[in-house]
């Protein structure tokens, strides 16, 4: 079963509550049902290439500081 699309409000929800440092992927998933390899899909599409790296390495250096995170 595939999702709903996705309307450009929502979408943009999500690309904020992705870049928010006090969001996690959970939170995410329980609001829009989307899997955080969804968020990451959404986020690549979403973001200019070195947004999307700098994004991605500010979540993978905050999950190793972070027992509950991203």
């Amino acid at each position: 079963m595939t999702p709903d699309p996705l309307d450009r409000a929502t979408i943009e929800e999500i690309v904020e509550m992705a870049l928010s440092d006090h969001i996690a992927f959970a939170h995410i998933r329980a609001l829009h049902g989307l899997q955080p390899d969804q968020v990451k899909a959404l986020m690549r599409a979403e973001l200019k290439p070195g947004s999307y790296r700098a994004w991605r390495k500010r979540v993978r250096a905050l999950g190793t500081r972070r027992a509950v995170y991203k």
